[in-house]
């Protein structure tokens, strides 16, 4: 080796382990920049309101331990929606049996129902019908009740409306912007503008 390689090769060695550290940082460098990023964890998405199932030209039937028919729901299509756990039924009929021969009947064109059926809203041509009892003694009247909507809770055996509403008990015939009645404890209110028509007992 001759002396001027040397001389180059000792000043070389001189800055070798600043040119090491500096390649070594650059490709730290590197690696950092082209690294996949951790993603952060995204928050669960609420469920979209889709039905899970649907039902077409059905017919339900409920029936008591001894056998006896409850109830039945007939539509023309029903969707169940997983999201509100609610079921919402086109064209419907409801029919509901008491223990003590009271018959209640219900449609509408469209009705929509939380779960276990205890509570329905009715919308569009709906209508709700309490036969008059079969049992001997009984003096109840035919009710019915008739609007564009009508809030039912057929075990509680109430009907709500903060729509216009007809009623019609017997011959006599009311009509209001909102009602509540409750079958258990015999109140009806009617509010807004009342009207009414009475037929005298013969």
């Amino acid at each position: 080796m001759t002396m001027g390689l040397r001389r180059v090769w000792d000043r070389l060695s001189i800055y070798l382990p600043v040119l090491l550290m500096g390649l070594l940082a650059l490709g730290t460098w590197w690696l950092v920049r082209n690294a996949p990023q951790t993603q952060e964890p995204r928050p669960a998405s609420a469920p979209r309101h889709e039905p899970d199932y649907v039902m077409q030209g059905f017919s339900i039937k409920s029936f008591d331990a001894s056998g006896r028919l409850q109830s039945e729901v007939q539509g023309a299509v029903a969707r169940h929606y997983p999201d509100t756990d609610t079921l919402e039924i086109d064209e419907v009929r409801l029919r509901s049996l008491a223990a003590d021969g009271r018959i209640v009947h219900a449609e509408a064109d469209r009705a929509l129902s939380n779960a276990d059926g205890s509570e329905v809203q009715l919308h569009g041509n709906a209508r709700v019908v309490r036969e008059a009892p079969a049992a001997k003694g009984m003096v109840q009247p035919r009710m019915e009740f008739r609007g564009e909507f009508l809030h039912a809770w057929p075990q509680l055996e109430r009907v709500r409306s903060d729509k216009p509403v007809t009623l019609t008990r017997g011959k006599d015939r009311f009509t209001a912007d909102s009602m509540e009645y409750d079958n258990l404890e015999q109140v009806l209110q009617l509010r807004g503008r009342v009207r009414g028509v009475l037929v005298p007992a013969r």
